[in-house]
């Protein structure tokens, strides 16, 4: 048996959740690959196009599997919906890879685990779900890293401004993307997210086109790759377990972002950046701790309810 079935088989074997931490990982240095590449590839090309050539190449990626899998998988009938979760993910895109064209890796990852903050209040605000006094402290905590983070004492950085609005059109996407998830699978709003922004992310990039080089669309065919590849291993790992059990496991992306910021670009990650980091972090993962235990406990109230209107109901006479 060769090393790569030997792995292949002790994967399958091994539990649930040991599987999506181990895939949640793997996404998490692919997601930071990318971003050296998007940085690296923006000191030639304006960002707009990178982001062009990301989602082109996203979708070449997916197109083996659609085949594989028939025209039957883009049918649907939310297509409005689909199309508003690309217009929201294609701004939170530009100004991401525009943020990490100016601003350093680690600081640029620790401010984009500030989604999900965004998102609960996202929820509260516009879905009405009711909030307790520990998910907001833990809210608190975690605009409290966003602002340790941006150090507005030292003044204004744009690049992480800008990490800050992708990070709260990212939340209402990930609103989008939960309203999707009840009827849509996770390749069909991938694929669909790919074929809405290539084509509307080629308007802006158009406005500051030039021509890569031969090699430079090597490494824009890598990025697309990594960037779709990273984020359908993401979409397995909370298939195969809680999102509880491997969230923690997505802080590696700010310990590559440090380490790659480092060798790559020789920046050293800023004290602030870490301990805010954390905090925003730490404030993510109890949200999402919190809303899984609600979740679970609304599902046995649920369960309990129709067992004892089923226990109340008449027997039919034999």
């Amino acid at each position: 048996m060769s090393i790569f079935r030997r792995l292949r088989h002790a994967y399958r074997q091994a539990p649930g959740t040991l599987r999506g931490m181990l895939l949640i990982a793997a996404a998490s240095f692919g997601f930071s690959v990318m971003h050296v590449l998007i940085r690296l590839l923006s000191s030639d090309l304006h960002p707009f196009e990178v982001a062009f050539f990301r989602n082109l190449f996203g979708v070449v990626v997916l197109l083996p599997v659609l085949a594989r899998s028939g025209l039957g998988v883009l049918r649907t009938g939310r297509l409005p919906l689909h199309a508003l979760r690309s217009a929201l993910g294609l701004a939170a895109m530009l100004l991401f890879f525009t943020a990490l064209s100016r601003t350093g890796l680690p600081k640029v990852t620790a401010m984009s685990f500030t989604a999900p903050l965004f998102a609960t209040v996202g929820a509260v605000l516009v879905l009405r779900e009711k909030i307790h006094l520990r998910r907001v402290a833990a809210l608190l905590i975690g605009f409290l890293g966003t602002l340790i983070v941006m150090r507005p004492d030292a003044g204004i950085d744009s690049g992480v401004v800008m990490v800050l609005a992708s990070s709260a059109l990212w939340a209402i996407a990930l609103l989008t993307i939960k309203a999707l998830s009840h009827t849509e699978s996770s390749f069909a709003v991938t694929l669909y997210t790919g074929l809405f922004m290539a084509p509307l992310s080629l308007v802006p990039a158009s406005f500051v086109w030039s021509w890569p080089s031969g090699r430079e669309y090597l490494w824009l065919a890598l990025m697309g790759t990594i960037g779709t590849l990273s984020q359908l291993v993401m979409t397995q790992a909370f298939r195969e377990a809680d999102a509880t059990a491997v969230l923690p496991v997505d802080f590696t992306r700010l310990l590559w972002a440090s380490a790659f910021g480092v060798l790559v670009f020789g920046e050293a990650p800023e004290l602030a950046t870490l301990a805010g980091g954390t905090l925003i972090f730490v404030s993510t993962t109890y949200i999402t701790y919190r809303e899984a235990q609600v979740a679970r406990a609304s599902r046995r109230e649920a369960a309990a309810r129709a067992a004892a209107e089923r226990a109340t109901q008449p027997v039919p006479p034999p």
